[in-house]
């Protein structure tokens, strides 16, 4: 055979496995939103859930699992974007740094249950916070914290170390170098890290189940006591996510209406979660542009 045609017929096989792909995930998203979108309305999204009767809706869970995302990124954020800057510009290639990639591997291979138990364990019990949003976070902080920690290393190490090298002969300082010229620059695959880690935060059941809590509490919006329970911005709370709401609705069984519900609240987090990565996209793109004036 040719090597045109060998070239073709490669080409040809790589766009039907790229189709393959694409079409698995538009008949995933087709089933699941076809099946659940009939179910969602207004009253849906914001009317709160009902145990034994028909009617309910997913309100609080879906602004639990919001607030919850918003609170395990503010915590799991900053401190990734400074593990990956001291990983990827300052740390030198010795025992400790090699240590410390080895402990981030393992950390990111963990399944999900084995986080939630070590969050059961340590911030439930051992520290007293109790089933909480806060218990949750802590416990989702340490999931996604070596994935974005690493994202943020590979980003910064793709910028090509011309770039370093000007923002010195200009006589910028190291740090000043990394963050105005080197985070700019690294800034779009920074913000793909972060959207993959949200996605899997905002889908997360099983770590959650021991660690937020299995129930949704009444919220009353008219009180901004963080210490109370009722308040939507407590983080001592229990916080049933709307993840860990479709798993208590296929096993639980006890809602009459608990098909369409949870085929509901599954086409929800779908479209969630597709406006979120579209949303960060947009507003990481106008970002970057800002920044490096591209």
């Amino acid at each position: 055979m040719s090597p045109k045609k060998s070239d073709k017929l490669a080409t040809n096989i790589l766009y039907i496995v790229s189709g393959m792909i694409v079409l698995i995930l538009a008949s995933l998203l087709g089933y699941i939103l076809i099946r659940g979108l009939p179910f969602v309305s207004w009253s849906f999204l914001t009317s709160p859930s009902k145990s034994y009767q028909a009617g309910g809706g997913i309100g609080i869970q879906l602004y639990n699992s919001l607030f919850l995302l918003l609170i395990t990124l503010l915590i799991s954020v900053p401190i990734s974007l400074g593990a990956g800057i001291y990983m990827s510009e300052y740390a030198g290639k010795n025992r400790l740094t090699d240590i410390i990639r080895t402990a981030i591997e393992i950390l990111s291979s963990l399944p999900s249950v084995v986080v939630g138990l070590f969050g059961f364990l340590i911030f439930v019990i051992q520290m007293g916070y109790g089933f909480s949003i806060l218990s949750g976070a802590l416990a989702l902080t340490f999931f996604n914290l070596p994935i974005l920690t690493r994202n943020v290393e590979e980003s910064l190490k793709a910028v090509h170390y011309t770039q370093r090298e000007a923002g010195l002969a200009l006589g910028l300082s190291r740090w000043e170098t990394v963050t105005k010229v080197v985070v700019p620059e690294a800034l779009p695959g920074i913000l793909t890290g972060v959207i993959i880690s949200s996605g899997r935060i905002f889908g997360e059941a099983a770590a959650l189940i021991y660690t937020a809590g299995q129930s949704a509490p009444a919220l009353d919006f008219t009180n901004w006591n963080p210490l109370s329970v009722s308040s939507p911005i407590s983080l001592f709370r229990q916080a049933e996510t709307l993840a860990v709401h479709i798993w208590k609705i296929n096993t639980e069984g006890t809602m009459p209406d608990g098909a369409q519900v949870s085929a509901g609240a599954s086409a929800v987090l779908i479209l969630v979660v597709l406006i979120f990565n579209f949303g960060a996209r947009f507003i990481g793109n106008r970002l970057y542009k800002k920044m490096t004036s591209a």
